[in-house]
């Protein structure tokens, strides 16, 4: 496989309604996106999901465009390559970043489906098949809207639904869902937000019958999460803990968690997620596919992962219109009977709408030879 050219663009992206948690509010997205092209004018699409700010990784933004600009793209321009398997050796020099090199492999991931007219869950090894899914909810002050807000996504057909909370708004919005709705698959979501001094309140939530509860400590603290883990009935699982496969490792050795949130941009891409999907596997520990406020290119990324079969619980894989006006791809995902349906075509199996994407650029780089760029930019 032959990378000719290479292209780096970032759009800014309105959410349909603000996401908050206790790290703060998101109400527009600065995404940058990157566009693999072959000789044959082939191409593949992947997108960087790292936050505008620092507080939820290292990695922003800024940093990322940098990495991506500086060190990833130039490296990858002109290189022919055996699959996208083969991008964790040629970057591994690059220290970090996951986010970053998450963006560019998915390109590559994408292009490769492509030219072998597979669609992606089939060149990852998965199934294809239907799949239940979650939504995350943001902190909600007034709970009776909370409420309000899950019923509407019960009755769209969603299987699970996420929480945030923090200290100080956890027990009583747990309790007011739990109430309203006793069968519902129900989890929550910290975010980080409590320390070992929060072990009574934070046992408090064993009454509610909870699917989980993510990342309750900081996102070093993997031996005390271990110790929460003994006193807790509810499984704790673990997700800004878990930067690479290593981490996960660890965290399952040392009982930190009973569940695992498997998040490509959070370990460096598809391959590594891969593989934390078969450490799970292999242990017994259940695990998820997470989202992170994406696209319908990273959201296709995700879906074609989550078909493999260690993804027994239903991830955080929400359609289109949950988080955005317009998605970025044609067609935009939605739940069909309950369910979100993987794409058959090649590839990710949605076409991103160059048009719409164009319009909401303010910046690309272009490296080698494209035939067919999607915004005029500065070369690499």
């Amino acid at each position: 496989m032959r990378i000719s050219g290479l292209e780096l663009i970032e759009i800014r992206l309105p959410l349909r309604t603000p996401f908050v948690t206790h790290l703060g509010v998101r109400s527009e997205r600065r995404i940058l996106l990157v566009r693999a092209e072959s000789p044959e004018v082939e191409e593949g699409w992947g997108e960087c999901a790292a936050g505008e700010d620092p507080s939820y990784t290292y990695e922003t933004t800024e940093t990322a465009r940098h990495v991506l600009d500086e060190y990833l793209l130039p490296r990858l321009t002109g290189a022919e390559i055996g699959g996208a398997e083969d991008f964790r050796g040629l970057t591994r020099s690059v220290r970090g970043h996951p986010a970053a090199k998450a963006a560019l492999e998915g390109a590559l991931w994408d292009l490769q489906a492509r030219e072998l007219g597979l669609p992606l869950w089939e060149l990852l090894g998965g199934s294809g098949r239907p799949l239940r899914v979650g939504v995350s909810l943001g902190l909600c002050t007034d709970v009776r809207e909370l409420v309000r807000t899950v019923g509407a996504y019960l009755a769209r057909g969603y299987a699970r639904v996420k929480l945030k909370i923090r200290p100080g708004h956890d027990l009583e919005p747990v309790r007011s869902v739990r109430e309203r709705f006793p069968d519902l698959a129900l989890s929550v979501d910290a975010n980080g937000s409590y320390g070992l001094e929060d072990i009574a309140r934070l046992k408090e939530l064993d009454a509610f019958g909870l699917h989980l509860i993510e990342q309750p400590l900081g996102h070093t603290d993997l031996a005390r999460h271990a110790h929460l883990q003994a006193v807790l009935s509810t499984p704790i699982c673990l997700d800004e803990s878990i930067r690479c496969e290593e981490d996960l490792c660890l965290a399952v050795q040392l009982g930190a968690c009973r569940v695992a949130t498997v998040k490509p941009p959070a370990l460096g891409g598809l391959a590594s997620a891969r593989s934390a999907h078969d450490h799970c596997l292999e242990h017994g520990i259940p695990a998820w596919v997470g989202g992170m406020l994406d696209t319908g290119i990273g959201k296709a990324q995700n879906l074609a992962l989550a078909t493999l079969p260690g993804f027994s619980l239903p991830g955080d894989l929400a359609e289109s219109a949950r988080h955005w006006e317009a998605d970025i791809v044609d067609p935009p995902f939605s739940l069909v009977e309950g369910a979100m349906h993987p794409p058959r075509a090649p590839g990710i199996g949605v076409r991103p709408d160059r048009e719409r994407i164009a319009g909401l650029a303010v910046g690309s780089v272009r490296f080698g030879r494209l035939e067919a760029p999607v915004v005029s930019g500065r070369t690499g």
